[in-house]
């Protein structure tokens, strides 16, 4: 099972990096599907969760990026994981929440530093500065 998640994956990074988001979407939904009850027991499922995060991330659709990284976080090495807050601050950035933003973008930077904002657009890290000392 676990050599079927990973090729399943894979394709859907294959899909993910030709920008094609829906199919590396569903990939990575068919990868979840195959994990055992209380899927949020596996590891798997945190980069599971991540994954199809990142390609609603990547096409605007901020509540689901939320519902994602919000399942990611119940997950193994999900909470405290510095690219799982970040994700979670740049939604609630987009979404107008600026506190929970602020909040989330601090968990992000204080476990990865200023490294982890480094692949996104500067805003995220603009507005952080306009909360904490960096």
């Amino acid at each position: 099972m676990h050599a079927k998640i990973e090729l399943l994956c894979k394709e859907g990074e294959d899909f993910a990096s030709q920008k094609l988001f829906s199919e590396a979407r569903a990939k990575y939904i068919e990868a979840l599907k195959l994990l055992p009850d209380k899927i949020s027991d596996w590891e798997a499922s945190t980069w599971i969760y991540v994954a199809i995060g990142d390609t609603h991330f990547y096409t605007g659709n901020f509540e689901k990026v939320m519902k994602c990284f919000f399942n990611a976080v119940q997950c193994p090495a999900g909470l405290g994981n510095p690219y799982v807050h970040l994700r979670l601050g740049q939604a609630y950035f987009e979404l107008e929440n600026l506190d929970k933003a602020a909040d989330e973008l601090t968990r992000a930077y204080m476990g990865g530093g200023m490294e982890v904002f480094m692949e996104d657009d500067p805003k995220y890290l603009s507005f952080l500065e306009t909360r904490i000392e960096i």
